[in-house]
């Protein structure tokens, strides 16, 4: 059973949040790739990698703070859930579930189906999102980020193997 925060606020991230942001997304993106990534992909997963990676996203990023701390936070890009990250204190108290379900809300004012990649060797996330009716579509060779400026804007990607992971929405 999922424990609930009450207190948990939900808001859209600030320039004031990027810190806080890069932080929480450079932990999590190890305790959840950690042995599951080409070994190339880590020389981009540096604290000042994420610091970069984090102010372009601000527009599309809802946080989760208790009090004045940032817990989690969800990022949507058009059909993706691009990003679900949550605080090792906080997980296990429905931090994650309120952020994902944010985050399902954002694509259906949009799209009918929600997609989001795991890397397959992270098997905490895989069962998370399974739990919240998201099935396993397809493996998916996703181009994660290396450098700056986003595979949109010339940056170069490596290739991670992933299951997409797909729900209706609407």
């Amino acid at each position: 059973m999922v424990a609930h925060t009450p207190d948990l606020v939900l808001r859209p991230a600030r320039p004031d949040d990027a810190e806080a942001i890069a932080v929480l997304w450079h932990q999590g993106w190890r305790d959840g790739h950690a042995g599951h990534v080409p070994a190339e992909l880590y020389r981009h997963r540096r604290l000042a990698d994420f610091r970069d990676r984090v102010p372009p996203r601000l527009p599309a990023t809802t946080v989760g703070t208790l009090g004045a701390r940032v817990v989690g936070f969800v990022t949507v890009s058009d059909d993706e859930v691009e990003q679900v990250y949550v605080a090792g204190p906080a997980r296990g108290t429905g931090v994650a579930d309120t952020l994902l379900t944010t985050g399902e809300r954002a694509v259906a004012e949009r799209f009918d189906i929600a997609w989001l990649a795991v890397a397959v060797g992270n098997t905490r996330a895989r069962r998370f999102y399974a739990r919240r009716g998201w099935h396993d579509a397809a493996a998916l060779d996703y181009r994660a980020e290396a450098g700056t400026g986003g595979p949109d804007r010339g940056a170069t990607t490596v290739t991670v193997a992933c299951r997409r992971y797909e729900k209706r929405v609407r």
